[in-house]
């Protein structure tokens, strides 16, 4: 801790249509082992249609509802914020009583601009959530003390860090917390990782919902990889061999593509044998997560893997045809 008093939070909230959720996200956070004094919290709503807007004024919190995606939504949050310590957490998500607490020390190093703590399943009675989680606390498990970038779901930034580089980038509805980590640990700060502060995520439950979130992922990772190419390279959360699955997806749909004309039928060959070599890459990998967590549902993750990989492509092809065309957002 800094010093005698604790160093003053504002904790954002950036959300939209999740009545399922903020109630509990919001009684988290006000159930922090952290001075009340201490804290401020703000909720921005980007316009909800639902019920999330009066859920939330039930809370002793600061409410705006203004029609903004939420890099958007931080950066307005950001100027009506009272401290200098900036706390994000999403919308669908919980924090345990001592994740403040946990994380708040790692910003007495001056080099340190953020810190963010490990992911576990809110909804893990659903198999397909629980499987996701497996996944991504999977990919999690590979973080050092030291990362380039982590998701905003529950992170701790300083407020100056963040002006430094310009705030959050506006046209990425999603990857903006990629985006913003990776300008941030460019200018020589570190991101601290704190796997003991635990935050709770609500994962999609059916494959449409985590279709319909991979696909903005999709499109929005093109725009960040025209924006930072070497981060196409992979990093600690989302490596390589995650990146190159859309090309070989489009791969074999060119194959299958081009077997259609007479002559040229044995593509077809090539794009069931690679198929072949991704399925059983995919199955080897879920597998292994469901050796892990001894848990046979994670075979699901073969599924995911495909709904994930057809989603990014999707959403890579629909990014570059708008960047084709000179459609930009």
């Amino acid at each position: 801790m800094n010093g005698a008093s604790p160093y003053k939070v504002t904790v954002i909230v950036a959300t939209l249509n999740s009545e399922q959720t903020i109630d509990e996200c919001l009684k988290a956070i006000l159930e922090l082992d952290y001075p009340k004094d201490f804290l401020e919290v703000i909720v921005v709503d980007g316009c909800s249609k639902d019920a999330t807007v009066k859920i939330a004024e039930k809370h002793p919190v600061k409410v705006v509802s203004t029609p903004l995606n939420a890099p958007a939504a931080y950066n307005y949050a950001m100027k009506i914020a009272g401290n200098d310590i900036l706390g994000f957490i999403d919308a669908d998500a919980k924090v345990e009583r001592d994740w403040l607490n946990k994380l708040i020390a790692h910003l007495d190093d001056p080099q340190v601009a953020g810190v963010s703590g490990s992911i576990e399943t809110w909804n893990p009675e659903n198999a397909w959530a629980r499987s996701i989680g497996y996944e991504i606390k999977n990919r999690y498990a590979r973080l050092g003390k030291y990362v380039i970038r982590v998701a905003t779901m529950n992170f701790l930034l300083k407020r100056n860090a963040i002006e430094e580089v310009g705030g959050f980038d506006e046209s990425l509805s999603s990857q903006y917390d990629t985006d913003l980590g990776f300008r941030v640990t460019s200018r020589g700060y570190k991101i601290a990782y704190e796997p003991s502060a635990k935050c709770y995520h609500f994962n999609r439950t059916t494959i449409r919902a985590y279709f319909r979130q991979q696909l903005q992922y999709g499109k929005n990772t093109v725009k960040l990889y025209f924006k930072h190419a070497n981060l196409a390279k992979g990093d600690e959360i989302t490596d390589f061999a995650m990146n190159i699955q859309p090309i070989l997806i489009l791969a074999v749909l060119v194959l299958f593509f081009l077997g259609i004309f007479e002559g040229l039928r044995f593509f077809w060959y090539v794009a069931g044998g690679l198929l072949l070599v991704i399925f059983a890459y995919y199955l080897f990998s879920a597998v292994k997560i469901a050796v892990k967590f001894k848990d046979k549902t994670a075979l699901r993750l073969v599924v995911l893997y495909f709904v994930r990989s057809f989603a990014w492509f999707a959403g890579a092809v629909i990014t570059s045809v708008k960047y084709i065309t000179g459609e930009r957002r």
